[in-house]
């Protein structure tokens, strides 16, 4: 997991070739006028969501983990909290749903970052996170990166 100003993401380029082209992606602001929903960069290799919605809270944020996609949540406007878990330590409520590539655990997120406007943060398949637990409007963008980059 990374926690950084959206615009050093390209700092970790080490840590995986596709958050170069999501720090591009994001610094070209096609997102900001944009309504909910998906935004196609490279097809299934890369892809952004666009999230307004409000804050769940800490009590209703579930645990979600992916297999196929590295998360990059660009915090836009409001301030969320999105709890952090080892995958490893995870037990699935629900099977592993391979066409949303997403699992949700019952357990309590081990710590909670505060993500504010213009902080990127990104979650790797091994971290399990609880994005949305903000108060609140928030408005984000997350960025899809395909895990195994080609």
């Amino acid at each position: 997991m990374v926690l950084t100003p959206w615009d050093w993401l390209a700092h970790y380029v080490g840590m995986h070739p596709g958050l170069a082209a999501a720090e591009e992606f994001l610094r070209g602001g096609k997102w900001r006028e944009r309504p909910a929903g998906r935004i196609e960069i490279d097809g299934e290799r890369l892809y952004a969501v666009v999230v307004r919605e409000d804050g769940r809270g800490q009590a209703r944020a579930r645990l979600e983990a992916h297999r196929r996609y590295v998360d990059v949540q660009f915090q836009v406007a409001g301030t969320d909290e999105i709890g952090w878990r080892d995958v490893r330590t995870c037990e699935a409520l629900t099977p592993y749903d391979a066409g949303k590539d997403v699992c949700f655990s019952s357990e309590t997120p081990a710590s909670w970052i505060t993500v504010p406007p213009g902080v990127a943060a990104v979650f790797f398949p091994e971290d399990a996170h609880a994005p949305l637990a903000g108060m609140g409007p928030l408005h984000k963008v997350v960025v899809k990166l395909a895990a195994e980059w080609a």
